[in-house]
């Protein structure tokens, strides 16, 4: 089958699975409705900081604080777009259909991708432009220094949470086993160790954690972190890479 084939039969299995879909809606929805709430209370704030907090204000990456749940939805997104052929056992078909696996595996992941990319730019543009609306006089500019590089990185953000998603889930072919280690991954052992201070700069090099740099426009006056937007994406790249190589190797290796 050629790949043209092959990724259209990719793009009608995505867009006939109303779960997918509405995982979609909805990191949409929980992204805009946070960051517009989280960007009013804090222009309801901002008069009482203090002179530090001010310092480290940053509007852009205020109006962001929706992604913090909006890549809950993405994660879900990533791990059913691939494990739901595994749950359903239709995956022994596709790989019938299309024996040669990495055609077969790129595909899914090309298709997938970008439909995450272009939800993951509107929703950043979008949530950024209500937040802004939201902190009024104390919102940013989409020309200002660094702004419009922070909410395309919005974007890219969401959209590589969902491929390294998609890379997991490859690996692990159970979509209650994905999630099981994905949630608590993101959720919980990234957090503790990013903020317990024995283990911060390990946690800094965790893929959330160096991804969400590229959404930040004001550096922290206390932070040490050695590397900047650009590179934070790059280790967050780099994750995604090793899940994906790691989901190719293992698919090509064993049975459906």
């Amino acid at each position: 089958m050629a790949t043209i084939q092959v990724v259209r039969s990719e793009w009608t299995k995505i867009r006939s699975v109303a779960s997918t879909v509405w995982t979609l809606s909805l990191a949409v929805v929980v992204t805009l409705a946070l960051g517009m709430l989280i960007s009013a209370l804090s222009k309801h704030e901002y008069d009482t900081m203090s002179a530090d907090r001010r310092l480290d204000f940053d509007p852009t990456y205020i109006s962001f604080a929706g992604m913090s749940l909006g890549q809950l939805a993405m994660i879900v997104f990533g791990v059913l777009v691939v494990s739901n052929e595994y749950s359903t056992g239709m995956i022994r078909t596709s790989l019938a259909a299309v024996p040669q696996r990495g055609t077969f595996l790129f595909s899914k992941i090309a298709v997938a991708t970008g439909l995450a990319l272009a939800v993951g730019l509107a929703t950043s543009f979008v949530t950024f432009f209500l937040g802004q609306a939201m902190l009024g006089s104390y919102g940013a500019d989409l020309g200002d220094p660094g702004v419009l590089r922070a909410v395309i990185g919005g974007g890219l953000y969401m959209t590589l949470i969902a491929v390294f998603s998609m890379g997991v889930a490859t690996m692990l072919r159970s979509p209650m086993l994905s999630l099981g280690i994905l949630m608590p991954f993101f959720f919980l052992i990234s957090n503790i160790l990013g903020n317990v201070p024995a283990t911060r700069k390990v946690g800094r090099y965790l893929p959330d954690q160096a991804g969400s740099r590229i959404m930040q426009v004001v550096t922290p006056v206390d932070d040490s972190t050695p590397y900047g937007p650009w590179g934070g994406l790059a280790i967050m790249v780099a994750w995604v890479a090793a899940a994906l190589a790691g989901g190719w190797l293992l698919l090509r290796r064993r049975d459906a």
